[in-house]
């Protein structure tokens, strides 16, 4: 679980404000599309995941730390490691940087949860197994 997964964000001018900062809010978007493809790199899907497997992965909480200013038409990389993983839930360690700068930080714990209930469930055994073994490519 120590793999970092990597993709990169091209700023545009709808994630900015007036200031053609990018607005508060699009740092989550960004972590989020990080998360996703993260997982579609193990090989799951997650309209997939809810229809076979029957459940879905939502964020539980988000702490984030805002470091400096990403601009429109920056060229990001976000990143999302496991740093926990739980019966039920992952904890990710996600960065966005720009050439190397750290820019935001964040932590966001996701939980399994049953699609129909929403209740918690535990991380199926061939998702969980996936994330354990990583990929060295990632690093």
């Amino acid at each position: 679980m120590k793999s970092v997964f990597s993709i990169p964000i091209r700023v545009y001018y709808e994630d900015t404000d007036s200031g053609a900062v990018v607005y508060y809010a699009n740092y989550l978007k960004f972590m989020e599309r990080a998360r996703t493809e993260w997982l579609r790199a193990l090989g799951f899907e997650q309209d997939e995941l809810m229809r076979r497997d029957g459940v879905i992965f939502a964020v539980r909480s988000a702490k984030i730390e805002f470091l400096k200013p990403a601009r429109f038409n920056d060229m990001l990389q976000v990143t999302a490691q496991v740093s926990r993983r739980g019966k039920a839930s992952l904890t990710f360690a996600q960065e966005i940087r720009r050439d190397g700068l750290t820019l935001c930080e964040g932590e966001v714990k996701v939980a399994c949860l049953d699609a129909a209930t929403f209740a918690p469930q535990p991380i199926p055994e061939g998702i969980g197994s996936k994330i354990d073994k990583g990929t060295a490519a990632w690093t």
